[in-house]
């Protein structure tokens, strides 16, 4: 009856970070599950495992005490191919070391009149969109757009990448 979220065992070290960045998130704050193992027999040193998750804050109802995962919430890999070319959530996070002002980035791929259509989201209480879009350009050798949006406005699921694109 207390079954709520997945409880981490005592031997691994579990991160929940920013896909391609490797930053902590928040609790309860969708990111890519990292595991660290110190066994002699196999030991794992930060790896990422391609899902997404987030932790659930306080103890579960069934009396254990270790840190518990919302469960499976996705792929963390989010590399899509726009216009020929691969696009990688590590770019949209060079784009964030970039420009330091932004707080969070997501890239929208969508498609109009047959052609693919790249649209940066920045989050962010002051923006050079100019500068942004240029950068851009020079991390994906692609053209976009820039809209600015204000801190609090880009939802904290995990998505670095969205491919709004039909599948057909």
């Amino acid at each position: 009856s207390a079954r709520e979220g997945l409880i981490i065992n005592e031997g691994l070290i579990v991160e929940i970070v920013t896909p391609g960045t490797g930053t902590p998130v928040s609790t309860g704050e969708i990111g890519e599950v990292v595991v660290t193992r110190l066994t002699a027999d196999y030991p794992l040193l930060r790896f990422a495992t391609g899902d997404l998750s987030a932790i659930l804050p306080g103890l579960s109802p069934c009396g254990r005490t270790n840190m518990r995962l919302k469960g499976w919430l996705g792929r963390a890999d989010q590399t899509t191919k726009i216009k020929g070319m691969f696009v990688h959530p590590g770019q949209i996070a060079e784009l964030a070391r970039r420009h330091p002002e932004i707080q969070r980035l997501r890239l929208v791929v969508s498609r109009t009149n047959e052609q693919d259509v790249m649209i940066l989201y920045a989050e962010s209480a002051t923006l050079d969109a100019a500068a942004l879009k240029h950068s851009l350009s020079d991390v994906t050798k692609l053209r976009g757009e820039i809209v600015h949006v204000l801190p609090g406005q880009l939802p904290k699921d995990g998505k670095i990448i969205s491919d709004e694109r039909p599948i057909a």
